[in-house]
């Protein structure tokens, strides 16, 4: 059962749309800019979440959640990989080195995919 956005929905938060859809397409450039992109793009999404409304709000809160929460990831699994290539030079630490950095290319892969699912709902018109 899917639900389809009266026209009230659609006009709720339509003039900070835009907005939302540049900060989707900016994560999604996030990756080829090495995430200056993703830094940008979290920034318009802070100024401009308290002037929104309705499904752009959500939106925009989901745009702030995903940059924190990969950032969080990104650090700890460069400190890991960081930690694997020391302990590499005694050869312990190859097996840990290919699991964080297999972890580090999934990372990518997810923020990408949001993103993408992100910028696809909200052309539909959808919440986040």
């Amino acid at each position: 059962m899917t639900h389809e956005p009266s026209r009230n929905d659609l006009l709720d938060g339509a003039e900070e749309r835009p907005l939302a859809t540049v900060v989707w397409l900016l994560y999604l450039l996030a990756i080829p800019s090495v995430n200056v992109l993703a830094v940008v793009g979290v920034i318009l999404a802070y100024t401009q979440r308290n002037r929104a409304t309705g499904w752009v709000r959500t939106h925009l809160d989901a745009q702030v959640a995903l940059f924190w929460k990969c950032l969080i990831w990104m650090i700890a699994l460069t400190i890991l990989i960081a930690l694997s290539a020391i302990f590499s030079v005694i050869l312990i630490g190859i097996p840990f080195l290919i699991v964080f950095a297999i972890a580090w290319v999934i990372l990518h892969v997810y923020f990408t995919v949001v993103s993408l699912l992100g910028l696809l709902r909200i052309v539909q018109g959808r919440a986040a």
